[in-house]
């Protein structure tokens, strides 16, 4: 089991590591399904490179084909991040969550078309969806390891401004900072991420990655660095419990981890109800920031 499941525990742990740190951003943005619409875009990239765009453009450039689709792939989820920097509206008639469901609308059915076009397509869009956990190699996750290493780097030299913009927008306009500018660095930052985990664990696992965690720390606590903490914790007992489950059942990796992550949520709904039904202080009530 350890010889066969290691390497996607490894990688796994370093997707939850800076996913769940991300999410705390996500949910207090109230764009729920940014993840998701970037995701799809990046799947879209990836499922354009293998129609032999990722071979004709590494011809061109003089690179190895995987990274060529690397460079198809994050070249969409910028275009996508982008967008979503300067749709943040001042108002609510047209939320963000109308352009980023648009965004998400779009890029599927792109993604659909163009493994339509492909040998196998149902399989490659299948394994957009799923990833494709199990047969990450070492090299990849070192890769992709030191990638995300640098992108946690910026995030935290620059914590007090992407916290600032996340929780309290209006103050980051009253000191005047160009928050669709910061927006888009947020944003490519995330893309550069998403490109990375869609790749090795597949739309839907990434979604839980992200999402889950943060949901499940925001039940406990309103501070930052509790919720880090506590989304960490979640994030990776919901991943072990995930991967074991599908080895001893010979399920699909990828579902399998995400069905651990949803009992994980609804295990964590019910201690924080005990929790608050018994008094004690430990359950904090909070508000998400909203994007006005």
């Amino acid at each position: 089991m350890l010889e066969l499941m290691l390497p996607a525990l490894v990688a796994s742990l370093i997707l939850v590591g800076i996913h769940a740190y991300l999410g705390i951003h996500i949910i207090a943005r109230g764009v729920i399904f940014v993840d998701l619409a970037l995701a799809q875009t990046a799947a879209m990239g990836w499922a354009a490179a293998n129609l032999g765009l990722a071979d004709t453009l590494g011809g061109w450039l003089g690179v190895p084909e995987p990274a060529a689709g690397y460079a198809i792939g994050l070249a969409a989820t910028l275009v996508a991040a982008g967008l979503f920097s300067v749709t943040r509206m001042e108002h609510n008639y047209i939320p963000q969550e109308a352009i980023i469901g648009i965004v998400y609308v779009v890029a599927t059915a792109a993604t659909i078309l163009l493994a339509a076009q492909a040998p196998r397509g149902s399989e490659h869009v299948e394994q957009l969806l799923t990833g494709s956990l199990l047969w990450v190699s070492w090299p990849q996750i070192w890769r992709t390891a030191g990638i995300y290493a640098v992108i946690g780097a910026v995030h935290w030299f620059l914590r007090e401004r992407f916290m600032t913009i996340t929780l309290n927008p209006a103050e980051a306009r009253r000191r005047g900072w160009r928050i669709a500018g910061w927006d888009f660095l947020f944003y490519a930052l995330f893309g550069l991420v998403v490109t990375l985990s869609v790749v090795i664990a597949g739309v839907l696992v990434v979604f839980s990655f992200l999402v889950i965690p943060a949901v499940i720390a925001f039940l406990f606590s309103s501070q930052p660095s509790r919720l880090i903490g506590i989304a960490w914790f979640a994030g990776t007992l919901a991943t072990v419990v995930g991967l074991y489950g599908s080895y001893q059942t010979d399920w699909p990796t990828g579902p399998t981890v995400v069905v651990a992550f949803a009992v994980a949520l609804m295990l964590a709904f019910v201690l924080r109800g005990l929790l608050r039904k018994y008094g004690s202080e430990t359950v904090v009530e909070t508000g998400v920031a909203s994007n006005e």
